[in-house]
């Protein structure tokens, strides 16, 4: 196993809330590095990508019901940053997406002082919590940002981010990136980056699928106004491995009407021996049997349906992107991945335990490395996060992509 680089130290300041040089150590012996069986020699211009659900500092205050097993002192926002502050660089990331932010100013600050430069876009109506994007200043020239409100859509509250990012070979930072010196007559590698926190509600399918396919659709047109550039998708989609949404992304397309709208991201779903599905919506369970008839049970509205795809009568979805997820993409051990290679769990609280955060990439890209995840047996002993080592009630989920 090759050992990883390291990035440059933070402020050992324990006093501010940053672990000590000890607890970093540990931290690092958490998760390690796991490498692609491809021959990844040639590959040229590499980058580090994070998605990080950093859990909101108002989210953690109003749902304590979640954290019925942390101490308060590991709630506290100047503690959780000082840790995730630290963990970016024991990463040696270069591009970070980050979803549930309701502070940007400090996370601004911190992130400032360490080479990155970032842009925030805040949810819409009564939320404070928004999505974020940074990359380091010295590796990438931003060329284009936008964002999406998904209220303009219909589709609530939510809203994601979409950069285009050129590679910056005229100024290379020294020991800490592998984006080696073109020459200038080389034309500069481009790439879009699309951030996004997708709806929790686990009923409303309509409504997250709608999302996912709108930012899908903004990053393909976008790459082919830039000349047909490589995309990476990144954040917490709320959707288990198994879910409809999940196969929407890797497959490119969705036969609506074979799924449960009730259900598209997996949240509610439980499969027992005896092909039995429990939906637990509230203080409501109900279990539905597998022989009530398909046309019942996977019943949409024409407004669903819209909702879903955009268009009128359209129950068949499809989008033009060719994305594989870095995990699946890179062998993992079967104490932390599923058998599609997807971590089995990249959030934990005391209502919840799975998988739900991705870095996706487009056919250009070549994932070289990830980040495993912690082994769930391990995850369990913290009895929920965030922990004295993590940050956030998710864990990072952190990829090496390379220009194919």
């Amino acid at each position: 196993m090759k050992r990883r680089n390291r990035g440059n130290p933070a402020s050992e300041n324990s006093s501010a809330g940053y672990p000590s040089k000890r607890r970093r150590r540990s931290q690092l012996g958490s998760r390690r590095w796991v490498y692609s069986s491809k021959d990844c020699s040639n590959c040229t211009d590499k980058v580090v990508v994070v998605s990080y659900n950093i859990l909101g500092v108002e989210n953690a205050t109003k749902h304590l019901d979640l954290y019925s097993n942390v101490p308060r002192s590991l709630l506290e926002w100047d503690r959780r940053k000082g840790l995730i502050l630290e963990e970016i660089n024991d990463y040696n990331a270069s591009i970070l997406c980050f979803q549930e932010v309701d502070h940007f100013n400090d996370l601004d600050d911190l992130f400032q002082t360490n080479g990155f430069k970032g842009v925030y876009k805040a949810r819409t109506g009564e939320a404070h919590d928004g999505c974020a994007v940074f990359w380091k200043d010295k590796l990438f020239n931003l060329l284009h940002q936008e964002d999406i409100e998904f209220r303009r859509f219909g589709l609530r509250n939510n809203v994601a981010q979409l950069c285009v990012l050129e590679v910056n070979h005229d100024k290379p930072e020294s020991g800490t990136c592998n984006l080696s010196t073109v020459a200038p007559s080389t034309r500069k590698k481009r790439f879009v980056v699309g951030n996004i926190h997708v709806l929790f509600n686990p009923n409303r399918g309509d409504i997250k699928l709608g999302q996912v396919r709108l930012l899908l659709d903004k990053a393909y047109h976008l790459s082919q106004e830039w000349g047909n550039i490589p995309v990476i998708i990144a954040g917490d989609l709320n959707s288990i491995p198994q879910s409809a949404i999940y196969k929407f992304l890797s497959s490119s397309e969705l036969d609506i009407q074979l799924h449960n709208r009730r259900n598209m991201s997996g949240q509610l779903e439980i499969q027992s021996k005896g092909r039995v599905f429990r939906s637990q919506i509230g203080d409501d369970a109900r279990f539905i049997s597998t022989s009530v008839s398909r046309q019942l049970l996977y019943r949409w509205t024409v407004e669903e349906l819209r909702l879903a795809t955009g268009a009128e009568g359209v129950t068949h979805l499809q989008h033009h992107l060719k994305l594989c997820s870095a995990y699946s993409g890179v062998p993992g051990n079967h104490r932390t991945r599923d058998d599609i290679g997807e971590p089995l769990a990249t959030s934990y609280h005391s209502k919840f335990m799975g998988t739900v955060d991705y870095i996706w990439h487009s056919e250009e890209l070549t994932p070289v490395r990830v980040l495993e995840t912690l082994p769930i047996d391990i995850l369990r002993r913290t009895r929920g996060l965030p922990s004295e080592k993590w940050g956030s009630d998710h864990l990072a989920v952190v990829c090496e992509l390379a220009f194919s």
